[in-house]
């Protein structure tokens, strides 16, 4: 089973008049439980794809299935249940609530689960504050955390609900870089204990030193697809309809 199936889509947006294809002709598969890097420059197209897995956008055509569902078709309401209960996200600008506090931002997302009960909430808030080494935090709001705590208070929120996916979108960018290897050391951590899949939107290298698959997309298209080995890259360089393998290789 795919955790992340994606066939023949494209992407289109109205800039004024004019048409700007985003995506063209995206087909991909993600396995359970891996790390992967969707890297490439600004403008590459690599934001509209995390999106397009989030469910927070839809393609214009071409079809995604998350965990085997195809979200084709789906109203606004079932994608909004569909994020709340599979998909986990980590942004580079912790998008915490500042009147909340950590355990509080922590417990936001359960708030919506009529299927989640207070003893559990609770319990789930105390359990992930502790994985990410908060939990004398717990009563801290934002304001009064370091931008590397802020982030893992938005890891333990996008892993209360139980996700199937976490999707981070430049999550090291506003960190610096102490901060942020400790941040991607903890990401992988979790990665590995839980089995959960990662999904990044990156052009750090340090991301894609750690991750185990990799998407690098140029104008809308996929141009390059990875996998590691023993710390080496096997590279497929797609161009024009033509593949050109480049084993033993690694993404810089």
């Amino acid at each position: 089973m795919s955790v992340v199936r994606i066939e023949h889509v494209y992407k289109d947006y109205l800039l004024g008049d004019q048409k700007v294809q985003a995506l063209k002709d995206i087909t991909l598969a993600f396995e359970p439980g891996v790390f992967l890097a969707i890297a490439g420059p600004s403008g590459s197209g690599k934001t509209t794809l995390l999106n397009l897995i989030g469910c927070i956008d839809v393609p214009t055509s071409g079809k995604i299935y998350i965990n085997d569902m195809d979200i084709s078709g789906k109203t606004p309401d079932e994608l909004a249940d569909l994020r709340n209960r599979t998909i986990g996200f980590i942004f580079q600008t912790f998008n915490l609530l500042p009147v909340l506090s950590a355990a509080e931002n922590v417990e936001y997302p359960l708030l919506q689960r009529k299927d989640v009960s207070p003893k559990e909430r609770k319990k789930r808030v105390d359990y992930f504050l502790d994985i990410v080494g908060l939990s004398r935090y717990a009563e801290h709001r934002p304001n009064q955390l370091s931008g590397g705590q802020r982030q893992r208070v938005a890891i333990a929120r996008a892993l209360a609900i139980l996700p199937s996916i976490v999707l981070a979108d430049e999550p090291t960018a506003n960190l610096d870089h102490k901060t942020g290897e400790e941040i991607l050391s903890l990401m992988k951590q979790i990665n590995r204990a839980f089995n959960t899949t990662f999904i990044f939107s990156t052009h750090d290298k340090r991301v894609i030193a750690k991750a185990d698959r990799l998407v690098r997309v140029e104008d809308g298209q996929i141009s390059i697809l990875g996998v590691r080995s023993d710390a080496k890259w096997s590279l497929v360089r797609q161009r024009k309809g033509r593949s050109v393998a480049a084993k033993g290789t690694r993404e810089e």
